[in-house]
């Protein structure tokens, strides 16, 4: 099966717990995410299917939104509720003004350090592996954009949140940084992804929902159309000629989008051949065939 599916993630698995798990239920072996999601976190992860997984260089690293809660008082070895604790808990009296007027000082550009336990690689190996093996980690600060941390609501001693964040930002070291910062510590208690890029969990199907469409056999009725994906990319419908070159690797003519380096080319309404990267002119070449 080719296409992209929005999956609403559940806690308590791995992103590739969750790859696997669609292979069996779709019977495809061919599968890739747009965005690993922590074990601990649940929403909003996209999959390619058979041949569109060559589609994921077009992608790109697609901006996230998130909501979720923050438990103050007490850091973890993690950022977030399944590491070990640093030190005992402190009682915190939470001012929900005062919080939100910290956590405006995240917004914008700023330099940040990885958790850690974060997939991040140190000469070959995973951070986390080094930090379970009791290594000390040393992770460079990352350059990311911070969209409206927002403090929602205060309950005790935990404050719910909504965030919009570039690609390569944790919301992990968010908590944990906003704890540092009031001198209490903090760790992320609960984290949903809202969004990936265009992709929202209003159209993500949960696993069982996967299921019961795939065993009735009306699964791709619900997956996004084709035209719909890489909406900055324009489409063109080629000609019989023209697609029978472009499924074969050839250079063909297509219609002129003036500026645009690449175009998505249909056989049909639905069916995608590919991505053509412009030479000159009108002259483009396949970039990725899909069929």
């Amino acid at each position: 099966m080719n296409g992209l599916l929005i999956l609403d993630k559940p806690a308590g698995m791995t992103s590739h717990d969750v790859v696997a798990r669609t292979r069996r239920i779709v019977g495809e072996r061919s599968i890739g995410h747009l965005g690993t999601l922590d074990p601990m976190a649940t929403g909003v992860l996209p999959l390619l299917l058979g041949r569109y997984t060559r589609l994921a260089q077009f992608f790109g690293r697609m901006e996230k939104a998130y909501t979720g809660s923050i438990r103050f008082g007490q850091a973890t070895t993690t950022y977030d509720a399944e590491g070990e604790a640093v030190g005992p808990f402190k009682p915190v009296s939470l001012d929900a003004d005062v919080l939100r007027e910290h956590a405006q000082h995240f917004n914008g550009e700023l330099l940040q350090t990885p958790p850690a336990y974060s997939a991040k690689k140190i000469g070959g190996r995973r951070s986390y592996s080094l930090a379970r093996a009791g290594e000390t980690i040393e992770l460079a600060p990352v350059r990311i954009v911070v969209h409206d941390f927002t403090i929602t609501s205060v309950n005790g001693d935990t404050a719910e949140f909504r965030v919009t964040v570039s690609a390569g930002g944790y919301i992990r070291s968010l908590a944990h940084d906003l704890g540092q910062r009031l001198g209490c510590g903090a760790h992320l208690a609960s984290l949903r992804r809202v969004a990936a890029g265009p992709f929202h969990a209003d159209a993500a199907l949960s696993l069982d929902e996967l299921a019961t469409l795939a065993e009735a056999g009306e699964l791709e009725r619900h997956l996004p159309h084709p035209r719909m994906l890489l909406p900055e990319l324009p489409s063109t419908t080629a000609d019989a000629q023209t697609a029978g070159r472009m499924r074969n690797g050839a250079m063909c003519n297509l219609a002129d989008f003036s500026a645009a380096p690449y175009v998505k080319v249909f056989a049909n309404r639905h069916e995608l051949i590919g991505i053509a990267q412009r030479v000159a002119g009108t002259l483009f070449q396949p970039a990725v065939v899909i069929g």
